[in-house]
Formats: C-alpha cells, structure tokens, sequence
C-alpha cells in the first residue's frame, strides 16, 4: 500500500487529518540545503518536533554518484546549514548508507507522523521516494513539496495537455503562469523531540580533498553556504542589467555565479525572481530566461529519464571517434581536459574548471562544442567530465546543455553550425580571460593571444591538436556520412 501523499497542499493534508500533527517530522534533505523559503522544512516546523536527516546515499545513483567537486562543495553546504540549525538548537542528523533504508529506520525509532521531502526530479531520487512510500511503518505519510523550480515541473502544458519539448513555447506558457509563487520565510521556531537519533560526524565522511589537497582555488573563489548565496544576490541586484551583453564576456565578472547555489539548494529561484521582478533592463529579461531553462531541464529529464547517457536523436557511433578504440584519440580528450588543446579560449575555459570548479557560460558553450565538433568526441564523455569537476553539476541542467551543443538533444543546436572558438575568442574580448588561466601566454598581445602564431607562441603551449578549417571540414564530412549510412 502506497503511504505517499501527492498533488495536494500540505494545509489540506493537515485540514483533512492525513499526516499527523504534532508527531515528530522527518525533513529528508538533498539538494535543499536552506532554511528560507524551503517548503518542506517549513511544513514540519508547523506540524511538529523536526528531525532534519540527510543521508549520504552512494549507491543508489550508481555511476550518478557525487563527483569530486560536488564533495568538496557538498561539505561546506551541510557546515553552513548546520550553523544555522544551531541558532536554533537544532542540529542535523547526519547517516551514510541507503536512503530508503535509512529514514525508514529512523521513522520507525522516532515513531515520525511523516517525512517530508521537496520534489527531485533526477531517475535515482524519484525511485527512492517510490520505495520510501512502502517502506515507511504504519502510520508514517511520505509528503511531497514543490520547492526546488519556479513551477512544479509539469504546470507547463501544451493545449493537449502533454509535456512541451521545444524550450520557447514551454517558456512562454511558463510566463504565462507568472508570478511564481511566494517565498515561504524561514521557520521562527524549530523544536526538537527530547531524544534525537544518532547522528554521524561530517569529518568521517571525507569529502574534503587531503591527498592531494586540490582545493585551493575553490576556497579562493567561492563562499558557500544559504548566506552567501543571498549576499551573492544582493550583488547580483546591482548588475543584472548588464546581463544581456556581458554573459557573453568570459573577461568581465557579469554573470550570477549563482548556478552552485542553485543547484544545492541554498537558495531558491523562487526567492531569485521576486528579488529581481521589478527590474526593467534587458539584463534581467534575458537572466529570467536562464532561469526558466532551469526549469526547462526538470521538464525533460522527466520525459526522458536517461537523458544523461542516452541521445534524443538517432546519432549512431559511427559520428565519433571512440577514446576506448586508440591511444591517439585517449591523448586528444586528455588534452581537452587539462587544457592543452592549443586553443586558448578553450584552455582557459578547462583549466578555469579545474581550478575553481566552475565555468564561464559562454565557454562552456565553445569548450563543450570543441569536444564534439572539432575532436569528434561523443558528447558523454564531456558531460562525465563535467558531472565530476563542476560544483554546481545538474544531472538536468548538464544532459540538457550537452545534449544542445552535440545535436543530439530533444531541442538543440543543429551539428552542422559549428563554433569557430578563434573568432569567439576574439569577439567576445578573452584576453583578460585567457591571461588569468592560460599564464604562459600572458605577454602576448591581444592580437595575439586569440591565436598565437609559430613565432609568438611560447615553447610551454602547446599546438593545435587539428587546424580549425581541417577540424570544420572532417566533422562535416563525418556526419555526411553517418546520414548516407542511415538512409
């Protein structure tokens, strides 16, 4: 028998005497990691003592797992939130093992009235909250929340009432639906049952980096945490109007840097587009956009769960050139992803990555469709990459942008446009960009360090892998053919 209450308000389960009140509330936490406007952490506080639990859970994501910069990140997070559990006297309780197994122990142990969760969208949370449902003892609801997008994932509706796929009319049917929600404050009070269940210590999770400690740019660059994610945004404020132009310009500080904060939760867009609803600049139309993509990605990974290992559109293998098939082609995706393409554009984007765990928007696009296009790489390998060095890797988000710039996507970029990393280096204005990450190329001059010729080029950089026009030209006659051969 199902035990999970969906598609009602938690005031009508309340109201209809479905979840009981004043018995102790688990709040299952995953990528929710805030205090403010956090729809499921706010229900317990009203319905009962609240025993917030979050599990570390390697096995259930399988290759899905959090990668190396998600750990690092993943740790500050549960630091920052649990200060914030302290103003309160409340702390976190904290296990390593299977979810499912977990909070269904500790309901039985603290004979909980129910758990409450915010919707996730990905395959491996989804099947966890089906299991939970019959795993919980008798007596114990699995309430669900929408909290976690600007709409629950589904509002947007094409006439038929069938999911959209294409991203512009699911985002005009999402304005449409405008203004979101309000944001839910942060709880006033927390109580606590008198006995809470063991909790294990953060430090024994290692997911700090020790040996080596390759870390530092990240403790260089970010602040984590829901306070900082909110002091980011009071910045934002002030520069969103420039958003327009300058997301497009990898050498000036003109993008949110929110996506981290976003993607774990400690801020909501929600809380993001009521902030900012009253600015009138382009900027802010075209950021708001951004946000609706966000969203747009939840939209797909709903109707196609594996969209992280499997192509919407019938590329055959025959397009790529396999890492796993020659040594040659393994050394051109280990040059990728260290940054020795001998494109600078593209070496500062991978060398940013791996320093701070992040990338600028604008690059990921080039640095994604050098990969696909001019190394003729299958589009996975870089969205695993990615999933393991950016903190702010989003199973939706990730799938959805690789499978744009590959061709491959349910709505995407045509293959046959191929980005000229060069010319987008040199429009967009790299230089400062390609000094602060590519060093070894920081004398040059500017019209020189798009494309440092034999005589300008330091013996420490390496050549191009493969010219651009010879690039062009082989990923064009490749996907000829794979077209001739589906016929």
């Amino acid at each position: 028998m199902s035990r999970g209450s969906e598609g009602q308000s938690f005031d009508k389960l309340r109201m209809s005497g479905s979840v009981n009140l004043a018995k102790n509330q688990i709040v299952w936490l995953r990528r929710d990691l805030r205090m403010a406007d956090q729809p499921a952490l706010h229900a317990a506080a009203k319905a009962g003592p609240v025993v917030p639990v979050f599990v570390l859970d390697e096995d259930r994501p399988g290759d899905r797992a959090y990668g190396g910069a998600h750990r690092w990140w993943l740790h500050h997070s549960l630091e920052s939130l649990g200060y914030s559990f302290g103003k309160h006297n409340a702390h976190i309780v904290m296990r390593r093992g299977d979810s499912v197994s977990v909070l269904a122990g500790i309901a039985d142990e603290i004979g909980a009235g129910a758990v409450h969760a915010n919707r996730h969208y990905e395959p491996w949370f989804r099947e966890a909250e089906e299991d939970l449902r019959d795993a919980l003892p008798d007596g114990c609801e699995l309430v669900l929340h929408d909290g976690n997008y600007l709409l629950p994932p589904g509002t947007a509706k094409t006439g038929s009432g069938d999911p959209y796929k294409i991203f512009t009319p699911f985002s005009r049917t999402v304005l449409e639906h405008f203004p979101p929600r309000d944001a839910l404050a942060p709880p006033e009070n927390i109580a606590q049952p008198s006995a809470m269940p063991e909790s294990d210590e953060l430090a024994d999770w290692d997911l700090l980096p020790t040996r080596p400690d390759w870390a530092g740019g990240f403790r260089d660059f970010w602040k984590v945490g829901e306070d900082a994610a909110h002091e980011r945004l009071e910045w934002w404020a002030d520069e969103v109007g420039d958003y327009d132009e300058g997301r497009n310009l990898p050498s000036q500080n003109t993008t949110s840097q929110m996506s981290p904060h976003l993607h774990w939760g400690e801020i909501s867009p929600v809380t993001i587009w009521h902030r900012l609803k009253d600015k009138r600049s382009e900027g802010w139309k075209t950021y708001e956009k951004e946000l609706i993509w966000r969203d747009y990605a939840q939209n797909v990974i709903m109707q196609f769960p594996k969209y992280g290992e499997e192509p919407y559109r019938d590329y055959d293998n025959s397009l790529w050139r396999n890492p796993n098939a020659g040594h040659l082609i393994a050394d051109d995706l280990e040059a990728w992803q260290r940054g020795r393409t001998g494109y600078p554009i593209v070496d500062a984007g991978m060398r940013q990555l791996w320093q701070v765990g992040w990338m600028h928007n604008r690059v990921r696009m080039i640095t994604a469709s050098f990969l696909v296009k001019h190394l003729l790489i299958d589009w996975r390998h870089g969205e695993k990459w990615f999933w393991d060095t950016l903190v702010d890797g989003d199973y939706a988000s990730n799938s959805t942008n690789w499978q744009w710039v590959s061709g491959t996507g349910v709505d995407s970029n045509m293959f046959v446009r191929i980005m000229a990393p060069l010319s987008q280096s040199d429009k967009f204005d790299a230089a400062g960009y390609i000094r602060e990450y590519v060093p070894e190329l920081a004398d040059l001059p500017d019209d020189q360090i798009h494309d440092p010729d034999p005589e300008h080029r330091p013996g420490t950089y390496p050549d191009k892998l493969i010219g651009h026009k010879e690039a062009r030209e082989r990923a064009l006659s490749a996907y000829r053919e794979m077209k001739a051969g589906q016929d």
